[in-house]
């Protein structure tokens, strides 16, 4: 193990962390494998794979940025293991790459579950920010081609919205010490779509989306004060009224003055026992 990885945290000692190289759409991508207890090579088949996107508003961010939240993930059930993957930035190319390798990753898994240690019975989507847009598109994408079969998706306060266009995000910038975190959010798209005609293309745009149903059930955790969460609640509202068996939780705020504000909000209590019960609801 690589010393980035090694940690004298007590709650995460257990949990094996191995550096892999996965397939996107157009070549190798790094990854990490998440599980807890018993070694992959030692270990039963897990029967759920969680796939997980990281943040950074499509131009930056790494598997480093989500480290803590995914050893605890990963401590809270042996019977799960988490694989978190990068995925093409922005800025070396915009949409759809990104998106295209976040589907990529996951038809991966599909052929290399004995290098997982996962049995390939359930495989749920996962990520936070910009990371939980592209789990979102993976969802739609799955259905729209037909694989992967997904079990779930978990949405960890997730960008939907290019147009920038709901109540939370517009309150920003009546506020002076919140006004940068939609000013980069705008940055951020402006990179990720800088074509405009891509802004309404549902794989950009999971929130305008007219065709929800026939979807994986969701997760989707919101937090005070984010200017993210009323899109968030938003598109589980779309998702409800499609049929999709959706739930939403709004959490205690994000701390956003840093930038690893949302991951250290995830890292706390509340996301992981909504995940936990969820992905307990989808082992019934």
């Amino acid at each position: 193990m690589s010393a980035v990885l090694e940690r004298d945290d007590a709650a995460t000692a257990s949990v094996d962390v191995r550096e892999l190289e996965v397939s996107g759409a157009q070549g190798a991508l790094a990854a990490r494998l998440y599980t807890a207890g018993q070694a992959v090579e030692k270990a039963a088949k897990r029967d759920t794979l969680i796939v997980f996107f990281h943040g950074g508003g499509f131009v930056s961010g790494d598997l480093q940025e989500a480290d803590e939240f995914l050893r605890h993930m990963a401590q809270c059930n042996q019977e799960r293991a988490v694989l978190a993957s990068n995925y093409t930035l922005a800025t070396t190319s915009p949409f759809p790459a990104a998106v295209e390798d976040a589907h990529a990753v996951l038809l991966w898994t599909t052929k290399n579950k004995a290098k997982l240690g996962w049995s390939g019975k359930k495989l749920v989507v996962m990520g936070i920010e910009a990371g939980a847009n592209l789990a979102a598109v993976c969802a739609l994408m799955a259905r729209d081609r037909a694989a992967p079969k997904l079990a779930g998706q978990v949405l960890i306060m997730p960008m939907l919205d290019p147009g920038l266009s709901t109540c939370s995000m517009r309150q920003m910038n009546q506020c002076p010490d919140r006004e940068k975190v939609t000013s980069d959010c705008a940055a951020a798209y402006r990179g990720y779509l800088p074509h405009a005609a891509d802004r309404a293309h549902p794989y950009a745009s999971p929130l305008r989306s007219t065709r929800l149903k026939n979807l994986p059930p969701a997760l989707i955790l919101s937090a005070e004060d984010d200017p993210l969460c009323d899109e968030a609640e938003q598109y589980g509202a779309k998702l409800i009224n499609a049929g999709v068996r959706t739930t939403v939780r709004r959490m205690p705020p994000a701390p956003l003055q840093d930038p690893d504000g949302r991951n250290e909000c995830a890292c706390k209590v509340h996301a992981l026992a909504e995940i936990a019960s969820f992905l307990d609801g989808l082992d019934r």
